[in-house]
């Protein structure tokens, strides 16, 4: 066995972007992939602009009232509201304007109108001001010439939102990855039909696509696939037509109705099989014809980790997408637990004790085939090869759900 660093790395160099580009409109980009990086021709804000309502001035004119020693009063001389392009500031004078107005030539500050005192005809600033003060200066957020968007960078509303700024009206983007997804097992019925003895309801299926529709991916459900190497080597054959990647879920141990390994095989080669992790040690990852395959455990929890933990990174590298590992923060231990041979992920409910420290309450049933307890959870404990986890100790935590803290 390899250990999961290894089975990562393995997958990510082994797999390269070959999908097709296009120009997609902005409103049809969320959730896409960025064929190439995007570079600003323009400047924002395009013009120094205010940041308050207030009144736009040249800081020298109050400097040169106050050494007179008399009332720091100005006359108001133009109207500036956001949208219009101001005139030229008059000498001695200070403008009325409301933010993201365009600065007019010759002002450098802008003063807020809750410091002032000020009719239709004059403003008398009451507190001392800085030079520069409230102004958005031209290209503070972006400069020409910047690059805003990486190739290779997974596009978010925020993303679209930018590139909007800069005036870009679409993005060349990758076409999203095909994904065929077939569970095995003679056990497997879907959901909807009457179980029949022996029967369990295919959850799998649904897990996976609906992990693959997160990520933006287009799914091909190849269904269920009945527990005979011919049966498999055609499903195989039949997704490896379909799709860019396959998955599976079973069948990748190595009892006498597991067909997953020896399929592959006679189809195109097998690179790694079995991963020092738990759950989800039988995992195996090769190429069928030229199609790249992952076979994740037929457990559903085992199932879910290792889509997290193994298939999101080949997902990534088939996207061209650099991977990063996943976000975790650091909680203390609200349990204890023996030393594991293989780097182990633990279902977790967070607890704050009196002091606000967060603690990790494991569920009590590890087993890979308690999906109830990933729907409990709000998230995963690492535990180290060789380590041993001990109450109230620093570990590292992994949240499922959004908003845990």
């Amino acid at each position: 066995m390899i250990n999961l660093a290894q089975a990562q790395q393995k997958l990510v160099e082994s797999c390269e972007c070959r999908l097709e580009s296009e120009m997609l409109a902005l409103s049809n980009a969320l959730g896409r992939t960025a064929s190439a990086d995007v570079v600003s021709k323009l400047a924002v804000p395009p013009s120094d602009n205010s940041a308050m309502d207030g009144f736009a001035l040249r800081a020298a004119d109050l400097d040169a009232i106050d050494k007179l020693a008399i009332s720091q009063r100005l006359a108001i001389s133009q109207r500036i509201v956001a949208g219009i392009e101001p005139e030229q500031l008059q000498p001695g004078t200070a403008a009325r304007i409301f933010t993201g107005g365009v600065m007019p030539l010759g002002a450098d500050t802008v003063v807020i109108q809750e410091n002032c005192e000020y009719d239709d005809l004059e403003v008398t600033v009451l507190n001392t001001i800085t030079a520069g003060s409230n102004v958005r200066p031209q290209g503070q957020d972006i400069q020409p010439g910047a690059t805003v968007i990486r190739k290779g960078q997974r596009l978010n509303a925020i993303d679209l939102s930018l590139l909007a700024s800069i005036g870009e009206t679409a993005v060349p983007s990758y076409r999203p990855l095909r994904v065929a997804i077939f569970s095995t097992g003679d056990e497997l019925v879907e959901p909807g039909i009457p179980l029949k003895a022996g029967q369990i309801y295919n959850s799998n299926r649904i897990l996976l696509m609906g992990l693959c529709q997160q990520l933006g991916l287009e799914v091909v459900d190849c269904g269920i696939v009945e527990d005979t190497l011919t049966a498999t080597k055609d499903a195989l054959t039949h997704a490896s037509d379909k799709a860019d990647l396959i998955l599976s879920s079973g069948g990748v141990s190595v009892g006498e109705e597991d067909h997953v390994k020896p399929a592959v095989e006679a189809l195109g080669s097998l690179a790694m099989w079995k991963v020092q992790m738990k759950p989800g040690k039988p995992v195996a990852f090769g190429q069928v014809r030229d199609t790249p395959f992952l076979g994740l455990p037929g457990n559903p929890v085992s199932s879910y980790v290792v889509f997290q933990l193994l298939a999101v990174p080949l997902i990534s590298a088939l996207q061209g997408q650099s991977y990063s590992n996943p976000t975790h923060f650091s909680v203390r231990s609200g349990f204890n637990k023996a030393v594991t041979s293989r780097e182990e992920y633990i279902r977790v409910k967070l607890e704050r004790n009196e002091q606000g420290d967060l603690y990790a309450q494991r569920f009590p049933n590890l087993s890979s085939g308690v999906m109830s307890s990933l729907s409990w959870a709000d998230g995963l404990v690492r535990q180290n090869i060789d380590q041993v986890i001990q109450l109230d100790q620093n570990v590292d935590f992994f949240p499922l759900k959004e908003g845990v803290l």
